[in-house]
């Protein structure tokens, strides 16, 4: 399954690591792309959205279903 979201305050690479960890914590097959430009992050994972979304959340980010 394929979720995006957006993530106002990802800013850089550091951003984009701490996300993708995040993420792989909760779901270790996911497939996490990311655009720092638009602040999207794509993933597909078996993961249900809300808790994809809790895991980046906790990690400090503003996430919003895109």
């Amino acid at each position: 399954m394929k979720t995006e979201f957006i993530v106002s305050d990802m800013t850089c690479n550091h951003c984009v690591q701490t996300i993708t960890q995040a993420v792989r914590a909760v779901a270790p097959d996911a497939t996490v792309s990311t655009d720092l430009a638009n602040h999207r992050v794509t993933v597909e994972s078996t993961a249900a959205a809300p808790t994809l979304q809790a895991a980046i959340a906790d990690e400090g980010y503003d996430v919003q279903p895109a």
